[in-house]
């Protein structure tokens, strides 16, 4: 990305006349710099006194201009990116800034549902390019990396990895990590923090980049390891037990453009008549051992309030967001047990619908989607904390006889909150000025540089808890899901 003194003073030098006018121009380009280097679209705003303030103070973010290997490259050869997915090709997933097709609703058994056109058959993968275009418009984007309080790092990830995650050739599958990390460390940006304002994106969860082993059984690369990443700040849709990887939603298929479009959604589905008291959307995980999905299978095939929509390959269109969100629109609570990883794309599809997720495990949600959830897990959510089969069992639990005991105001104000939490759980369309996931997302990743530069103006080590691991995060203690 050039900046634009660069650009203006160039057009200044193509002025070869002397004297009264070459001086004008020189002022006029150095007012030009100082006062349009930042985004052009805020307001001014003023103080009590009547003094003009910068509305972007601490706020503002520079996008590094990557060499294309690490985003463009990707997207150029999106038919590439199928491992891990059921897609013979990835391509129209990167249609609409990431977005994907649009949904065609007509064909859908409530057409009436989806009257607006800002639904998307969007890809669980897809969201290092949804953050990337809507930083694009930031509205506190800056071409001047010396006034920028964070530095964004537009490298494609998880849609890197995901070429290379079957590759048992180590070395191929920790290139691209490696050379960005050495890209980064050679930039001016990169030596006034050491890499502590910069953060980076990852459609995948965070665990795909932290192999500790050079073993070839090992999952994932090693990026997450490397000196220059520790130093750095990861967003993805699952964060690890270190402290400088966040969690952010997983990109659902609602992208509004306008508020009037959330209001319109909320009403409706919290008028929705919903015949199901409880659902469960996937596929069984046999080969997890200890997973309590197995139990939660049989026990909502086994009860007459449970909707099953079995997503094992072939079997139900658990891939269509229409198909989708309806079977969640339809139930009052949606099951969230832990599958591959800890989350699920499916808590944010199913809150999207105004279903009250139940979840089993602290660190499905509770412990990571803490810019997006309320710290009162009570307030949206039914928590049943099992750790296994055995525990399972020894418990007796019965899902249903647990939610059949919640008051019938409660269940009303717990989907409420829900639908009030839509607007902070998803990605709006970028040319929107809605405040979202990405906005939530933003802020906070600030917040946590600006108590890095904190501890550095206090003559503190800033390496000091930076990257550490926490222990905690993922036990059923209440150390920190109180």
């Amino acid at each position: 990305m050039e900046k634009p003194s660069i650009m203006i003073s160039r057009t200044c030098c193509y002025d070869h006349q002397l004297g009264f006018l070459t001086l004008i121009s020189l002022l006029l380009c150095t007012i030009i710099v100082t006062h349009f280097n930042h985004s052009p679209s805020l307001e001014l705003v003023f103080n009590n006194n009547g003094e003009q303030v910068d509305p972007c103070h601490g706020r503002y973010v520079y996008v590094h201009d990557l060499p294309p290997r690490f985003n463009r490259y990707l997207i150029d050869h999106c038919d590439s990116l199928t491992r891990g997915t059921d897609k013979p090709n990835m391509c129209p997933y990167m249609e609409n800034m990431g977005f994907g097709p649009k949904l065609n609703s007509s064909s859908s058994k409530s057409p009436e549902l989806f009257t607006n056109s800002n639904w998307y058959e969007t890809n669980q993968f897809s969201l290092e390019l949804i953050f990337h275009h809507k930083i694009k418009n930031y509205k506190c984007l800056t071409n001047d990396s010396s006034v920028a309080s964070a530095i964004f790092v537009p490298f494609y990830a998880g849609l890197d990895v995901s070429r290379f995650l079957w590759v048992s050739n180590l070395t191929v599958r920790d290139a691209s990590g490696r050379d960005l990390a050495r890209w980064l460390s050679c930039q001016k940006e990169w030596k006034r923090m050491w890499g502590r304002d910069h953060f980076v994106i990852s459609g995948r969860i965070s665990w795909d980049f932290r192999r500790q082993h050079n073993t070839l059984s090992d999952w994932g690369s090693n990026f997450r390891f490397l000196p220059e990443s520790m130093n750095m700040s990861m967003l993805a849709v699952e964060g690890s037990s270190w402290n400088n990887d966040y969690a952010v939603p997983y990109p659902t298929s609602f992208h509004p453009l306008k508020e009037s479009e959330i209001v319109e959604w909320q009403r409706k589905i919290r008028n929705r008549e919903r015949p199901h008291l409880f659902t469960f959307t996937g596929a069984p995980r046999p080969e997890i051992e200890d997973s309590i999905r197995g139990k939660v299978i049989q026990h909502c095939r086994s009860s007459r309030a449970c909707k099953f929509i079995d997503c094992s390959y072939g079997k139900e269109k658990c891939e269509d967001p229409v198909n989708v969100i309806m079977e969640f629109g339809d139930s009052v609570f949606c099951l969230q047990p832990p599958g591959d990883s800890y989350t699920r794309r499916s808590i944010f599809d199913s809150m999207v619908a105004g279903c009250v997720p139940v979840f089993f495990h602290p660190g499905t949600a509770y412990s990571q989607y803490r810019w997006n959830l309320p710290q009162n897990r009570t307030k949206y959510s039914v928590y049943i904390p099992v750790r296994d089969v055995k525990e399972w069992n020894e418990k007796n639990i019965s899902v249903e006889k647990v939610l059949m005991a919640i008051p019938e105001d409660e269940v009303v104000a717990l989907r409420e909150e829900v639908i009030k939490l839509i607007p902070s759980i998803i990605y709006a369309d970028p040319r929107s000025n809605i405040e979202d996931a990405f906005d939530l997302a933003v802020k906070g990743i600030l917040e946590r540089i600006e108590r890095v530069r904190e501890a550095i103006r206090n003559g503190r080590d800033p390496s000091i808890g930076f990257a550490d691991e926490d222990h905690y995060k993922y036990t059923f203690s209440d150390h920190n899901h109180s």
